[in-house]
């Protein structure tokens, strides 16, 4: 019974989880609870809670987390200063003369907000209310215009420079070192946020390709349900061309710096996350959108973000903590080496069990609860951990999208009009499925899509 104790604190915190309480307290209630129970049972040795002070210091000393807010930031500016939205119209003109331009559009600017604003629910949100009703107004199908939306918005995950792959990458590279220490390695190697940017990079874009391959086909196949901007509301050549080079070329310009100095080594996540913010601001001033009281609103929902993400990150310390002191670590690792099917068979069933995860939780919640567990081991059996990582991420963004729980489809069901029906919505998303479904199996099939180019660049 005893050792059936770590996996009793799970079930129990997702059950809490599941009732609705937040998940900071959740986990660190439940661990404490546990721990209790524990040390009057003469099961959990108390020595483990002392540790909580330290990881606490840990993480607010932590540098690379204060490109947390930072990033945040630079994205909220970029959504209320209304450039999203000068995006959104500049695309449109720019593809709106071909049957599922507007389609590409909405894709293209997703991946650009997703990449600066990281936070799923974030853009599919300011996607929704921004291009859901310009895209039924031109004719487009539910199914077609509702899917587009939600798939670009989960872009947010595997685009860098992204929050996501911030957070994962903290997380990957302590599991990576733990893996070696416990291998007898005590010289670890490490890996950084640049490395999981870079690698995430081919698999992203062949991800937006290939969305904007199946907009084409639809477009080939049934032009009726992606139907172009008629031409009398198109602009003429040379003012669409000026509004190109005053509306989507600085922001491109703003994000590839960011990007650049990261993946060439000049600046570190922080300082490049800070520069972001800096040109947000600056960007918003040009187009005199910005005022004190955007200010204030962009700075309330980073405050909130980032302490929602701090927070969680404390409670799933403290379940951490708990959790290897009742020997849940040992008791993964046993299980996960012992599957039939070996590293095939492990890797599998931890991406069966993270996509099933992705329906109730966050990917935050996960990454600091679930992937601290299960990484170490996975990387002990000799596992890259750039293609650990991206296969995480993508293996997330599909549970996202998927029918009937996933979180996407939750934040444009909030905003999308009665006329559209939740069934629309669902049947919309599962060629996205499909594809997403495509590349992750690339990936595995094909692991140096992933560790090339940071070889390349890195050595």
């Amino acid at each position: 019974m005893i050792e059936l104790l770590p996996l009793l604190l799970f079930i129990v915190v997702f059950i809490v989880l599941l009732a609705g309480y937040p998940v900071a307290f959740s986990l660190a209630g439940s661990a404490l609870i546990f721990a209790a129970i524990g040390y009057f049972t003469e099961t959990f040795d108390p020595v483990f809670l002392e540790a909580i002070p330290n990881r606490i210091q840990g993480i607010l000393s932590n540098e690379l987390l204060i490109a947390i807010p930072l990033f945040i930031f630079m994205g909220v500016m970029l959504e209320k200063s209304k450039i999203a939205e000068e995006l959104l119209d500049t695309m449109g003109q720019v593809f709106g003369g071909l049957a599922g331009g507007l389609g590409l559009s909405v894709t293209l600017v997703g991946m650009l907000l997703a990449a600066s604003t990281g936070i799923v629910g974030a853009t599919v949100v300011t996607m929704g209310l921004l291009s859901l009703p310009t895209m039924m107004r031109r004719g487009y199908s539910a199914e077609v215009a509702t899917g587009t939306i939600c798939a670009s918005g989960t872009l947010g995950q595997i685009i860098p420079p992204s929050i996501v792959l911030v957070l994962l990458g903290d997380v990957i590279s302590s599991s990576y070192q733990q893996a070696q220490l416990d291998q007898g390695i005590f010289a670890p190697e490490s890996i950084t946020v640049g490395d999981l940017f870079l690698g995430a990079l081919i698999p992203g874009f062949i991800l937006v390709g290939l969305y904007c391959v199946y907009l084409i086909i639809i477009a080939a196949v049934a032009p009726e349900k992606v139907p172009p901007i008629p031409e009398e509301e198109r602009k003429v050549r040379k003012e669409l061309w000026m509004q190109v080079l005053t509306v989507l070329f600085p922001p491109i310009l703003l994000i590839v710096l960011v990007l650049g100095s990261i993946l060439g080594g000049i600046a570190t996540p922080t300082e490049a996350a800070s520069v972001g913010s800096v040109g947000a601001i600056i960007l918003a001033w040009i187009k005199k959108t910005f005022t004190i009281q955007i200010l204030r609103d962009v700075m309330h929902s980073t405050t909130e973000v980032t302490a929602m993400v701090f927070m969680i990150l404390i409670g799933a310390s403290v379940f951490s903590l708990v959790f290897r002191g009742f020997g849940g670590d040992d008791l993964v690792r046993d299980f996960l080496t012992d599957l039939p099917g070996g590293v095939f068979g492990a890797v599998l069933l931890v991406m069966i069990v993270m996509f099933l995860l992705g329906f109730f939780l966050d990917f935050i919640e996960i990454t600091f609860v679930v992937i601290p567990i299960v990484a170490p081991i996975l990387l002990s059996m000799d596992l890259n951990p750039i293609w650990l990582g991206i296969m995480i991420a993508l293996n997330l963004q599909t549970s996202f999208l998927t029918p009937p729980f996933g979180f996407s489809l939750f934040y444009l069901r909030g905003v999308a009009p009665d006329t559209i029906s939740t069934q629309q919505i669902y049947r919309g998303v599962i060629p996205f499925i499909v594809i997403q479904l495509f590349v992750i199996g690339m990936l595995a099939y094909w692991p140096s899509l992933a560790t090339w180019l940071p070889e390349s660049v890195y050595g």
